[in-house]
């Protein structure tokens, strides 16, 4: 199985290439998804950003026009040298913020050496994560609807840990960002992607 992000505006085109490859398609609406059949038998499943159902007509035109974000939303991606926290108005960012701070790397040295590096290292990453959790708290403060997270899942988790997100965790998406450390281009494509139909497209067994 492949898994892509298609933009809502490129759904139909995407079909149509589906179509022209696969000998032509049928389409249908199973379990809250567009599916799209081809006639050598390679099936792609389309679902709405943001854990949504699709209830329309089998119609890659009207998912397209369902893909709409939720009015108030966010992205927070974090890994160990840094974090970028959005939040999101409809398709608008309301509010940013990219941070980075320094972890250091793994050691090859052992003994007592390895164990104080191992606690500095663990140390500097716990006051990056708080420092991460302190500007999420304050920029997605209030009502979201949902929030979709990347990076290092463990790094992501130690975030939301925070007592002041636990609403924020809460509307939390299954949709995974596996993006490099931080920065603000990387935060302007974790958007883009957020907002993407996701594609599943499996070959004939």
């Amino acid at each position: 199985m492949t898994t892509v992000l298609v933009p809502p505006s490129r759904v139909v085109r995407w079909c149509e290439n589906f179509e022209r490859r696969h000998g032509g398609a049928a389409y249908d609406v199973l379990g809250g998804a567009l599916r799209v059949i081809g006639a050598d038998g390679s099936t792609g499943v389309l679902r709405r950003p943001f854990d949504r159902e699709y209830v329309g007509p089998p119609l890659p035109a009207r998912l397209s026009e369902a893909a709409d974000p939720p009015a108030s939303w966010g992205v927070l991606l974090v890994r160990k040298g840094g974090f970028a926290v959005a939040r999101m108005a409809g398709h608008e960012v309301g509010e940013r913020k990219v941070g980075q701070r320094h972890v250091q790397g793994r050691t090859k040295a052992g003994g007592q050496s390895q164990q104080r590096f191992a606690r500095r290292r663990d140390n500097q990453a716990r006051a990056a994560y708080e420092a991460a959790a302190d500007h999420t708290s304050r920029i997605l403060t209030g009502t979201l609807d949902a929030l979709v997270t990347g990076g290092d899942r463990a790094a992501v988790d130690a975030v939301l840990a925070d007592s002041r997100l636990t609403d924020a965790a809460a509307v939390r998406t299954s949709l995974w960002l596996p993006v490099p450390d931080p920065k603000r281009s990387v935060l302007d494509q974790a958007i883009a992607d957020a907002l993407a139909v996701t594609a599943q497209v499996s070959d004939p067994a």
